[in-house]
């Protein structure tokens, strides 16, 4: 017969579940007023049902990965980074495009993002590598760990192109090694040789972009640009937050999202939205429950019992926290657009359940934080 240890009951981080099926619960109210049809004439899309689906089906993998022992993650680290490497090289060749980026592979009736899973792959692999390689990486960065955690993932996601994500690999890099407790002499070289590459990797970097794009950059610079074009987004989103006022228009009265003056209103401008019904108010609710999520996170990895525990609980921490600041950024206008989705509030199945996973294996870490996995 089965048994459950009972610490895992005891010691369960309800409260991580609970901000994230709040903040899932919050996206799907605001996909729902997004997406309802402008005057209520016409029928109202399915994407809020869609999400609610997908919001039962990331639980469900939230529970398996969260009972099963995190040691696991640890021993087939390496098979999963090297399956998320070798599925975005297949989604090069045989992925879907879409709005000018191959980022989807379609199996059978069901569409998913190799890189929305990758991001927790890489977290597994770079971290379970840290772990190994002892202290030796506090006194130089292996040129290896370079190419095939930083450098090879890079030029596949560039190549699709998934900018959003490239940057969020890139960043949780430079925070995991860091982590790790690399000297300051190599955290100065790395600063030093950053600062001297900026002008020829710009060049380069530009050059690599689409039309799109470039168009986000100049947009993201001068809006004013062009407002009813390059700059539509980014005027629009900044009109519906403004919108709102302090105490917002109520629920189911916005009219950016509906009217259809804001594009992509229920992924990536999802904040817009509710701030235009919230306001103020509600939206600094709902910053507070981040900040809930990542202060937890932080906890999380400060009583990790193992450096595995500990460095995989920072890097998913930082995940979230990078996605946040990014999407939200996007919205106000004070970064560029580059696709980023809100997590847990963002429309997207597969966003969710690799957000509702990592979240997964963030409360398995704390759940057994009174366990020592290595002999």
């Amino acid at each position: 017969m089965l048994k459950i240890d009972r610490r895992l009951i005891k010691n369960f981080d309800w409260i991580t579940l609970l901000l994230i099926t709040t903040l899932s619960l919050i996206g799907i109210m605001t996909i729902y007023s997004a997406t309802r049809p402008p005057l209520g004439v016409g029928e109202h899309p399915d994407f809020y049902a869609k999400q609610m689906l997908w919001f039962m089906i990331s639980m469900t993998a939230l529970i398996v990965v969260a009972t099963v022992n995190y040691i696991w993650l640890y021993r087939i680290s390496y098979p999963l980074y090297a399956l998320g490497l070798i599925l975005l090289i297949v989604v090069l060749f045989t992925g879907r495009t879409s709005m000018g980026a191959q980022r989807w592979l379609s199996i059978g009736p069901v569409s998913f993002q190799p890189s929305e899973f990758f991001r927790i792959f890489f977290i597994a692999g770079f971290t379970a590598y840290l772990t190994n390689i002892g202290n030796r990486f506090t006194e130089k960065i292996p040129l290896k760990s370079i190419m095939i955690f930083a450098i090879f993932p890079l030029v596949l996601l560039i190549k699709q192109p998934d900018l959003g994500t490239a940057i969020l690999l890139m960043s949780l890099f430079v925070i995991l090694s860091v982590s790790k407790g690399i000297s300051r002499k190599i955290t100065t070289l790395i600063i030093i040789i950053g600062l001297i590459s900026i002008p020829f990797l710009g060049n380069i970097f530009w050059e690599g972009l689409k039309e799109y794009q470039k168009n986000r950059l100049i947009a993201f610079i001068d809006p004013d640009i062009d407002p009813a074009g390059i700059g539509y987004h980014i005027t629009q989103s900044k009109i519906s937050v403004g919108s709102g006022g302090f105490f917002g228009k109520g629920y189911l009265k916005g009219t950016q999202g509906p009217l259809r003056f804001l594009p992509e209103k229920h992924t990536d401008f999802i904040f817009s939205v509710f701030a235009e019904e919230w306001g103020f108010i509600g939206s600094a609710l709902l910053l507070g429950i981040y900040l809930l999520l990542f202060l937890r996170g932080l906890d999380t990895a400060m009583k990790a019992k193992d450096e595995f525990g500990r460095l995989a609980a920072t890097g998913i921490t930082a995940m979230f926290f990078i996605y946040f600041c990014v999407n939200i950024g996007m919205t106000l206008g004070i970064m560029p657009v580059v696709g980023v989705p809100l997590p847990f509030v963002s429309y997207g199945g597969t966003a969710l359940l690799s957000n509702f996973i990592a979240a997964g294996i963030l409360i398995n870490i704390r759940t057994r934080r009174f366990e020592l996995f290595y002999p």
